[in-house]
């Protein structure tokens, strides 16, 4: 049985870091419709909430947070940290069961 190839990203972000990291993704905001997007977490960590639910998740190297298309979500950098955001046009398939 083959597994399915994990997609590659279409677009990422630069490299922010707590003091780069811009406002915008600071407070609510969303993906657009069909585009999955997977944060991830270079060195140190960052809270990840989903604002429709409240749920949270702590991300970090090797922990990062997959975000559906339209979610509403906001990220909190937890101390030093380094992070960029990938997009792809359908899911990573990789991402999907751990979230």
């Amino acid at each position: 049985m083959k597994d399915t190839p994990t997609p590659s990203p279409y677009r990422s972000t630069p490299v922010f870091d707590e003091a780069t990291l811009p406002a915008a993704l600071r407070r609510e905001h969303r993906t657009k419709l069909g585009v999955w997007g997977v944060i991830r977490v270079l060195d140190g960590e960052l809270k990840l909430t989903f604002t429709e639910t409240g749920d949270t998740q702590m991300l970090s190297p090797g922990a990062p947070g997959l975000i559906l298309p339209d979610q509403p979500h906001l990220v909190e950098p937890q101390g030093p940290v380094r992070m960029q955001v990938d997009f792809y046009h359908e899911c990573p398939n990789s991402l999907a069961t751990k979230r």
